[in-house]
């Protein structure tokens, strides 16, 4: 009885954690231009609830929920990326997904980083050269 009790206790002292550790809570600054980097965006984005300043969240909180954290992961530096120029936009993202830690410096530079800019369409402008 007395074991009961005390995994009663661990599982509501623990329930917290567990629910702390899934939150998604996103900061991005978006450059159109990499060369006028003061011209910048600030977004927020919450998930579960939905919630935040970024324009298509529940989009966005589908997508992350689908490829998680690991959408952010960089390309291995061993990568063969084609030599595309996809356009000068940059953005930071930073903060947290399924309560991973995530920070990113996305652009559109080759091949590699446009497929990594396109993993959460809904997060990012398109981007592309103008």
């Amino acid at each position: 009885m007395r074991v009961l009790l005390v995994l009663g206790c661990a599982l509501l002292l623990l329930a917290p954690v567990a629910q702390a550790s899934s939150t998604t809570a996103l900061r991005i600054v978006y450059v159109e231009d990499a060369k006028r980097p003061s011209e910048r965006v600030r977004w927020s984005l919450r998930c579960d609830p939905v919630g935040g300043t970024l324009p298509r969240r529940a989009a966005a909180c589908r997508e992350l929920s689908r490829v998680g954290w690991r959408a952010f992961a960089p390309v291995p530096a061993d990568t063969a990326c084609t030599e595309i120029f996809g356009g000068p936009q940059v953005a930071i993202v930073s903060g947290r997904v399924d309560g991973h830690r995530v920070w990113a410096r996305l652009s559109r530079v080759d091949g590699c980083q446009i497929a990594r800019w396109k993993r959460v369409p809904s997060l990012l402008p398109a981007g592309g050269v103008r």
